[in-house]
């Protein structure tokens, strides 16, 4: 007898591994590696890199912390209604799959921001005198208010780590790092579900387009 899987099931199931998987990995970093510690794991070009940020998706710094966190939180909220919507229209699986990915990911940033300021002691440089790793539920209290926690990124590639030679125009004896982003495994979700969308489900993007300017028009000949 075969266990038939529903592709509400799916969604969930994806939502919910992506969120422990990222959740894990953060609460190791935040807890057992000091603000900007790095660690080695292939070569010169992928290392564990602990920095926080207060913005969003690979350390980009944009308007205030809380107009972000209540942004994330609307934006998950309309894309959750909009795979419930997909979910009883039968769309594909693999369309499915895209979106509960970005839901996951952007989830799973929604929680550094709106927990670990409360959670978590804050994570300092393990220069700085008497510094420490950080704990959770400090006895202190956390670092911040609900809301205003920082998202903990990890990963870091830079695939090329060079200077420009002093020949180059405007450029020339500049340190060049190519791709030099910093994120999570939340980030990669939200990176993958959406390259994937755009590669493989284009026509459903186009044929929602497509409908809303259909409804425009229609709607512009009624009132003529």
């Amino acid at each position: 007898m075969k266990l038939k899987i529903s592709k509400g099931q799916i969604s969930v199931i994806i939502v919910l591994s992506v969120l422990v998987i990222d959740q894990i990995i953060k609460i190791l970093v935040k807890t057992g590696m000091y603000l900007h510690e790095s660690i080695r794991v292939c070569g010169n070009w992928f290392y564990i890199y602990f920095t926080e940020n207060n913005g969003m998706a690979f350390g980009m710094e944009l308007f205030g912390k809380l107009f972000l966190t209540s942004f994330r939180i609307i934006a998950v909220t309309l894309i959750g209604y909009y795979i419930v919507k997909v979910v009883k229209k039968n769309y594909k699986t693999g369309y499915i799959v895209c979106l509960s990915m970005i839901l996951a990911g952007a989830l799973g940033n929604i929680i550094d921001s709106v927990f670990y300021g409360v959670f978590f002691s804050a994570s300092v440089p393990e220069l700085y005198v008497n510094s420490s790793l950080a704990t959770f539920l400090p006895d202190g209290g956390g670092y911040s208010s609900l809301l205003h926690g920082k998202v903990v990124d990890m990963f870091y590639f830079p695939i090329i780590d060079t200077t420009w030679p002093s020949w180059v125009p405007f450029v020339g004896g500049n340190h060049f790092i190519f791709f030099s982003p910093i994120f999570n495994f939340a980030d990669a979700s939200i990176s993958c579900g959406i390259i994937a969308l755009l590669i493989f489900y284009n026509k459903y993007l186009n044929e929602g387009h497509s409908t809303k300017k259909e409804a425009i028009k229609n709607d512009e000949q009624q009132t003529k």
